[in-house]
């Protein structure tokens, strides 16, 4: 399956524009990912922020409790 791509204009340094034609990147793909990544590290953040109540309240257990089932544990 085909992903449907759009054109979009982007401002890159001239420099580092040469460089990555010279190593022959593909500056479209290379552009792609850097876009996907930060949309990941983005959406991490994010997740972290809306679930913080939750995750301190697991570790508060967690710490006071214990992990459960020990006897499953191989540390």
């Amino acid at each position: 399956m085909a992903l449907e791509r759009k054109p979009a204009n982007l401002s890159i340094d001239s420099g580092l524009l040469e460089e990555a034609k010279q190593l022959k990147i593909n500056i479209s793909r290379a552009a792609e990912q850097g876009v996907l990544d930060a949309v990941r590290k983005e959406r991490e953040r994010v997740w972290k922020l809306e679930n913080a109540e939750a995750i301190a309240s697991l570790n508060e257990h967690f710490e006071k409790e214990g992990l459960p089932f020990p006897e499953y544990r191989g540390f």
